[in-house]
């Protein structure tokens, strides 16, 4: 019988995190990569020391109470844990810690990859160019008038939460000629601000927002934030990024103003309830839709299994867990 510690891990996971795995855990895995809801996340957990799980994976009490008492950590593959309830961990005496600090790039990179593609009408012109001959969205060639979209330079970028990603954003904004405003609770040390320019109050920063992307966390106070009542303050034909929690937008809300024009267009990497995502979206020419590729590069998906696997390298040999957050 195995001295090492048994780690059940959810997902499939990068190559060089599977095989680093393999080094100090008997690992169970998901071969067919396959979402497990409640009854076979338990299955899966039986006789597990450890699981490795994902932001796709949910965890709510029910869950966490059902888990075998086997189970002493959860490390998540994410640095958001609005799918684990942390106080159902607490009272099963369960740890949990996520991977920070590792995602700010790529996140920053996706963040600016769907202002300038929103603001630039670029899924319109791709399914322009991906239409075959004879059809009526084929490409007939440039014309003065054809998908005039807006440019990003000389424009206000408005940060709602300016932790590092909301800082990488504004540092790669500055590159396009954008000026900055943000609002945080509190205002950050000036050294960390940079030029960027701190609005005490939410609705102080909306009114000026040519750009708006949202980088807070997922919080009962930050629930469908951007709400009917909130995109009255941006300007006319302001457009809108996500690339924080989807559950921090009201997508009805936001849809109705897409229709109307009342919103120029949105850039979108996360949803309420994906992957489901609200229908509306898909009838629009003026959204830039991307499937969650906020982390999607082999650096940083390795550095975030490494990191889960630090944690979990540290609660095995007695030691607190760098990023415990439970």
């Amino acid at each position: 019988m195995s001295s090492r510690p048994c780690l059940a891990i959810t997902r499939k996971l990068p190559q060089a995190v599977e095989r680093r795995a393999a080094l100090s855990y008997d690992v169970r895995a998901n071969e067919l990569d396959l979402f497990l809801d409640h009854a076979a996340m338990i299955a899966h957990a039986q006789g597990a020391d450890a699981l490795l799980a994902c932001a796709a994976d949910r965890l709510p009490a029910i869950t966490i109470e059902a888990l075998p008492d086997s189970v002493r950590m959860i490390a998540t593959f994410s640095v958001g844990v609005d799918h684990i309830d942390l106080d159902a961990a607490r009272r099963r005496g369960i740890v949990v810690a996520n991977t920070p600090d590792v995602l700010t790039e790529a996140t920053a990179e996706i963040a600016l990859l769907l202002m300038v593609g929103a603001a630039r009408r670029a899924s319109e012109g791709e399914r322009v160019m991906r239409a075959g001959p004879g059809s009526p969205e084929a490409w007939s060639g440039w014309a003065p008038t054809q998908m005039l979209g807006r440019s990003l330079s000389g424009k206000r970028l408005a940060i709602l939460g300016m932790g590092r990603i909301g800082r990488a954003v504004a540092q790669r904004a500055r590159a396009f000629g954008m000026t900055i405003s943000y609002h945080n609770r509190t205002r950050l040390f000036p050294p960390l601000e940079q030029d960027a320019d701190w609005r005490a109050s939410a609705e102080e920063l909306l009114v000026e927002a040519d750009f708006l992307s949202l980088h807070c966390p997922a919080t009962p106070e930050t629930h469908h934030w951007l709400d009917a009542r909130r995109i009255e303050f941006l300007p006319p034909a302001a457009i809108v990024v996500n690339t924080a929690r989807g559950v921090v937008v009201d997508d009805a809300a936001l849809i109705a103003a897409l229709r109307c024009g009342r919103i120029a267009a949105v850039g979108l990497d996360v949803y309420e309830g994906e992957p489901r995502i609200h229908p509306g979206y898909r009838t629009l020419n003026n959204c830039f839709l991307l499937p969650h590729l906020g982390s999607a590069t082999i650096e940083t998906r390795n550095a975030m299994g490494f990191r889960a696997l630090d944690n979990l390298d540290a609660f095995f040999q007695g030691r607190t867990p760098m990023d415990r957050v439970s």
